[in-house]
């Protein structure tokens, strides 16, 4: 079918020729999408405002060799004209944007696609504290990905815990036979906290004072982008812990 419809979240865009735009979306059905939208720059556009980042559309597209075009959208919810009005919430989910983008591509991955619109839903409506939507879509997210934080076992030998030591290189928690020197003891809260995050308890991660938060949210990180071998560079806007 040279035509198909899909559901889709806008990751981001980047100007081409004079009016047209090629959006990156990642879809319910179809994966990740990379599509022209025609004269969409033009101010008489019929559909310019609907494929901006954030956005979750219902798009019509034209398959191509290399780009498909979009030749129709409907708009599902404008999630940006919320985020923007509030720094925290605008830059945690730019974030869960560039990570979404980063862990998926062409083949559909439909548990990818529900997670980052729940949390861009719960960050534009203030469910909880954006980073700790943030903390929680970027620990669920590797996991679907094969990247699992150990939190309830030692990375290494998987000997249940609890345990006190975390390693980053090592994958999250490490028991005292696995423990290599560099790890980090967190605190009792710290990794509460992380647990909850990574389970979607939202009555323990609420409830989470700064300090834990501001550990949590540095440990979740640095294992991010050790796994991924490089910066989440919206991460550095993030304001670890909010306010």
């Amino acid at each position: 079918m040279k035509t198909y419809r899909d559901d889709a979240i806008v990751l981001r865009c980047h100007d081409i020729g004079e009016a047209d735009r090629v959006i990156t979306m990642l879809s319910r059905r179809n994966g990740k999408v990379r599509a022209v939208a025609k004269g969409v720059r033009r101010t008489k556009s019929r559909f310019g405002a609907r494929v901006e980042p954030f956005s979750m559309v219902d798009v019509q597209l034209y398959r191509g060799r290399s780009l498909d075009t979009i030749t129709q959208v409907e708009s599902r919810s404008q999630y940006g004209r919320t985020l923007a009005g509030d720094y925290d919430a605008y830059t945690t989910a730019s974030a869960m944007l560039e990570l979404a983008d980063r862990l998926t591509g062409e083949d559909a991955d439909p548990e990818q696609f529900q997670l980052l619109h729940g949390a861009l839903h719960a960050a534009a409506t203030f469910a909880h504290r954006p980073e700790l939507v943030l903390y929680s879509y970027m620990l669920r997210a590797m996991a679907l990905s094969g990247w699992a934080l150990a939190v309830f076992e030692c990375a290494r030998c998987a000997a249940p815990g609890p345990h006190e030591a975390f390693h980053v290189h090592s994958g999250g928690a490490v028991c005292n036979d696995c423990r290599p020197p560099g790890a980090t003891i967190p605190t009792v809260e710290t990794w509460q906290l992380i647990g909850a995050l990574a389970e979607g308890d939202w009555r323990i991660a609420d409830a989470a004072a700064e300090p834990a938060r501001r550990s949590a949210g540095a440990l979740i990180a640095a294992f991010v982008q050790w796994q991924l071998e490089s910066n989440v560079l919206s991460l550095r806007m993030v304001r670890v812990g909010g306010n």
